[in-house]
C-alpha cells in the first residue's frame, strides 16, 4: 500500500514540475509572440539588410520603428508590428492602447491583428529585444549611406526633382533635397533592387502614387533619407524608408512597406501594409 500511495506522490509532483516549465514556457513566447508573420524582406545580393523576417531583435520584425515618439492622428490602419525605443509608451500616441496582462505588448483597435505594439518600457524582456532591433535599423541606414550611384546617369536625376519618371533597378544618389510632384514608377523584375540615397529631404506631393511594374517588390526598394520625409495627403507610396530623422504620412496617405525612423514617425489616418 505504501508503495502504492508513493507512486502517486511521486506522479502528482512530475505533473505539478511539468506544468510549471509549461508556465516558463508560455511566457517566454508571449514576450516575442506576434512575430510568427512579419512578412516578405529583400533576399539578393545587392539587398540592404534589415534582418530576418520573424526575428525580434531585428528591424525586420516591424512595419513602424521609432526611437523617439511614434503617433497617428486621426486613427490610422497598420498591418505589422510597431516597435518604440528607447522611448516609452508614453509616446505611442493616438494608438488607445490596450495593455496585456503582464504588459508585454500593447494591442490596438487600429493594429491588424495579431500584431502588436511595443515599447522600451514593455515588461518581460521586451527591452532587451528592442535594443538590438533599433540597432539593426541603424545598421541598415548606414549600409545603404555607403553604397556607391551605379553610374553617373543615376546620380542627381532631374536635379532633384523627379517628374513623370520611370527608374530602372540600381543605386541612386542626390546630394541635396528630393521632390516628387508627379507619380513615380519603378520598372523592374521581383529580384532587381532599388537605393535611393537622399542628403536632404524627400517630399512627395499630394494625391500621387508610386507605381511597380514589370514585377518589381515593394521589400526591394530602400529610400535612405538624411533629413524629414513627408508624403503627402491621399498619396501611395512603395519600399523601406530608413529616415535619419522624422517620416510625416498625410491624411488618408498609404504605404506599402517598412517605416524606419532614428527620431519618430506621425500618421494622419495612414494605412501602412507590410511588403
Amino acid at each position: 500500500m505504501f508503495k502504492i500511495i508513493n507512486s502517486k506522490m511521486w506522479l502528482f509532483a512530475v505533473i505539478i514540475a511539468v506544468s510549471m516549465v509549461g508556465c516558463g514556457s508560455d511566457d517566454n513566447e508571449d514576450a516575442v509572440s506576434g512575430f510568427e508573420n512579419t512578412g516578405s524582406v529583400c533576399s539578393g545580393a545587392d539587398c540592404v539588410s534589415i534582418g530576418a523576417s520573424g526575428d525580434p531583435e531585428a528591424a525586420a520584425s516591424y512595419v513602424i520603428m521609432a526611437k523617439a515618439a511614434i503617433s497617428t492622428v486621426p486613427t490610422s490602419i497598420v498591418t505589422g508590428n510597431i516597435a518604440l525605443s528607447p522611448a516609452s509608451r508614453t509616446y505611442l500616441t493616438g494608438w488607445s492602447l490596450v495593455t496585456e496582462p503582464v504588459d508585454r505588448y500593447f494591442t490596438s483597435a487600429q493594429v491588424v491583428a495579431p500584431f502588436k505594439l511595443y515599447a522600451a518600457d514593455n515588461l518581460g524582456g521586451t527591452s532587451a529585444l528592442l535594443t538590438p532591433a533599433i540597432l539593426s535599423m541603424e545598421a541598415a541606414y548606414t549600409d545603404a549611406a555607403g553604397r556607391t550611384a551605379t553610374s553617373a546617369a543615376t546620380t542627381d536625376v532631374g536635379g532633384g526633382t523627379l517628374t513623370s519618371l520611370t527608374l530602372t533597378p540600381g543605386v541612386y544618389e542626390w546630394g541635396s533635397a528630393v521632390t516628387i510632384p508627379t507619380d513615380l514608377t519603378l520598372n523592374g523584375t521581383s529580384t532587381d533592387v532599388w537605393i535611393f540615397k537622399i542628403a536632404g529631404t524627400l517630399d512627395m506631393a499630394a494625391d500621387k502614387n508610386i507605381i511597380l511594374a514589370g514585377g518589381a517588390k515593394a521589400q526591394n526598394i530602400f529610400w535612405q533619407v538624411a533629413d524629414v520625409v513627408t508624403i503627402g495627403a491621399g498619396t501611395h507610396f512603395e519600399g523601406i524608408i530608413l529616415g535619419q530623422t522624422q517620416i510625416i504620412f498625410g491624411n488618408l496617405s498609404s504605404i506599402n512597406g517598412r517605416l524606419l525612423a532614428q527620431s519618430e514617425v506621425h500618421l494622419s489616418a495612414t494605412t501602412v501594409t507590410q511588403p
